[in-house]
């Protein structure tokens, strides 16, 4: 398997965390490139009582973009400070589709080799409400899939 383009999905949280050090040295090892994504979900609503006006995106779900790309280039800094791999930062606005799909979409037209993510470990309700990004991941990714379970 060759390896040139490997895709590190991520929310920012603190567990998304876990990946970057060996990711960076499967990177290293293979001089691939790191292209650390992650997807603002753009939230699509209709105004109350209003069925017939247009849906448009929600200013109060939406974070600021440019606050979130400087998050997600101080993750970048972190991966690279891991070893000397090459990191590219994707920072996206996506409306219409959900975060999974956004990720394997991307992984599917940009040249991705392997994709990468780690789980939250939800289970039961939690993981029936919120779904598993992760799980939509690996079901529905072109590429092969890595994934990085939670820690104990």
């Amino acid at each position: 398997m060759k390896i040139t383009n490997v895709l590190l999905a991520t929310d920012l949280s603190e567990e998304s965390e876990r990946p970057y050090a060996e990711v960076a040295q499967l990177a290293e090892r293979f001089g691939a490139t790191v292209t650390l994504l992650h997807v603002l979900e753009d939230v699509i609503t209709t105004g109350h009582g209003a069925p017939l006006v247009a849906p448009i995106s929600s200013p109060l779900c939406l974070p600021d973009r440019d606050e979130v790309c400087e998050l997600l280039e101080q993750h970048a800094a972190k991966l690279r400070a891991s070893v000397d791999a090459k990191c590219e930062v994707k920072c996206d606005v996506i409306g219409g589709i959900r975060v999974a799909e956004a990720i394997t979409k991307y992984a599917g037209e940009h040249g991705v080799d392997l994709l990468a993510v780690s789980t939250h470990g939800r289970s039961g309700f939690r993981r029936m409400m919120m779904g598993s990004v992760a799980e939509l991941v690996v079901r529905h990714s072109p590429v092969p899939v890595l994934v990085f379970p939670r820690l104990e």
